[in-house]
């Protein structure tokens, strides 16, 4: 077998002309009216959503859906992009492992989210939509989606959570670069919007509340659609070319990963990346261990219960069975990454529960601990996001480091950190603190999960 370089790319060629539909191997519980309890419709989701991202969220028969030509051609621009094989990392550790990861960021969004942005925007563009609203949480699907709606030419306002605005202003400017229109969540500018305020006057935001004000614009704006940048099933439709590709290189090797790891916050990019895999694991050809990683101050996977909850603040939403900490829960306001949302994809959620997905949760000191040590060794800044999945990565080649065994670890660098430069700062400082929540603190989220039956 040839030795594996260190960058291992596909031809445009060799690109996935396909998106692996995970749905379509798992008895994934539907979406529900929450007024009548009974299963979401088609027609239903079409109020709120493209009619394509609404077909392809109820889709659960083609296990392979066609990539359109003009968004083959939009992924030419940026992709494939590459599976790296961490040499200098193991060598640091002084690990028997191998390290392999996905790089996601050789693109202006700086992370994967232009992945699902390029495809919505162009069903919208294809259904004559010309206007288009979304929330973004730490700024990577905001900027992905401004960059796709300028180049299909469709109007855009992302509602961005307050606390990563203040963050983060400069994502706003990148934004605004590409013809979006930014307001910090909540705001007055929505009717959810100041009924928050109203009852929390301090709240620095969460996703939940930028989605419910998203989805509010949306409907009182003409000829326009909300769309998401994560935990809906066609987001994680859209995301699966990462794994596609990921699998396509490593194969090329003869590589076979004994364990998959990847940072969870709605669940877009962990879906996406292991989304081959596990259809193979589904079907018994594999036996290949997958771990999601979360922030501790916002643990839906390690702490949260599997139920029935609204994806937003508002309760606009369908319900969505799903781990969650309840749709009133608001993140710590020092927590400086995303991943920030109070649930978690159908998709993942359901892995979780059939004992097919591991979960884990780190406070964010550690995750930018081995954010640094990354930055130092492999030269690229990863952000926090990712950051997790490379904390979790370490820890599992230090492992093998004490029992000697030769795994191999596949990763996802879902984006870079060049934004998150003040995050940086206050780790490098020393002012960085932890916060996990309390049971009490949880609770208080449970406490609002809707009454079915």
């Amino acid at each position: 077998m040839a030795q594996v370089p260190y960058k291992i790319y596909l031809s445009e060629d060799e690109m996935p002309k396909n998106w692996l539909n995970l749905q379509a191997y798992m008895d994934l519980p539907p979406m529900l009216n929450p007024a009548t309890g009974e299963p979401v419709t088609q027609d239903m989701l079409e109020a709120v959503f493209t009619k394509a991202g609404s077909a392809q969220e109820l889709n659960k028969t083609d296990k392979l859906i066609p990539i359109p030509e003009d968004i083959q051609r939009f992924y030419k621009m940026y992709r494939p992009s590459p599976v790296v094989r961490a040499y200098n990392l193991e060598q640091m550790l002084g690990t028997p492992a191998e390290i392999y990861y996905k790089f996601e960021g050789n693109n202006t969004s700086g992370s994967h989210k232009l992945n699902s942005a390029a495809a919505q925007v162009y069903y919208a563009k294809q259904e004559g939509l010309t206007h288009l609203t979304t929330e973004t949480g730490a700024g990577q699907w905001g900027t992905a989606l401004s960059m796709a709606c300028s180049f299909f030419g469709i109007g855009l306002d992302v509602f961005m959570v307050k606390g990563s605005a203040q963050q983060k202003p400069y994502r706003k400017t990148v934004m605004e670069t590409y013809g979006a229109t930014v307001t910090p969540s909540p705001s007055d500018t929505t009717e959810v919007g100041r009924k928050i305020l109203a009852e929390m006057p301090d709240t620095t935001g969460s996703l939940g509340c930028a989605i419910s004000e998203a989805m509010e614009k949306a409907i009182k704006t003409p000829n326009c659609r909300y769309v998401l940048g994560s935990v809906l099933n066609h987001v994680l439709l859209h995301q699966s070319i990462i794994g596609m590709e990921a699998k396509a290189a490593l194969d090329k090797y003869g590589v076979q990963p004994d364990i998959i790891i990847g940072c969870a916050g709605g669940g877009s990019n962990l879906g996406g990346l292991i989304a081959p895999f596990m259809a193979e694991r589904i079907e018994g050809k594999n036996h290949i261990v997958f771990r999601a990683v979360e922030p501790a101050s916002c643990p839906s996977l390690t702490r949260g219960v599997y139920a029935y909850d609204f994806g937003d603040t508002g309760n606009m939403t369908p319900l969505i069975k799903m781990y969650t900490l309840g749709s009133q829960f608001i993140p710590a306001p020092n927590h400086a990454g995303g991943l920030r949302f109070h649930g978690m994809s159908a998709i993942i959620s359901k892995l979780r529960a059939d004992g097919l997905l591991e979960a884990v949760s780190y406070e964010q000191t550690k995750v930018f601990e081995a954010a640094q040590l990354f930055a130092r060794i492999e030269g690229t800044l990863p952000a926090p996001e990712s950051s997790h999945a490379i904390r979790a990565a370490i820890d599992e080649a230090l492992r093998c480091k004490e029992t000697g065994e030769k795994k191999k670890i596949l990763f996802g660098l879902t984006g870079t950190g060049y934004f998150d430069l003040s995050a940086y700062r206050s780790f490098i400082d020393g002012t960085m603190t932890d916060y996990v929540p309390t049971d009490e603190d949880l609770q208080k989220g449970f406490d609002t999960l809707p009454k079915l039956g």
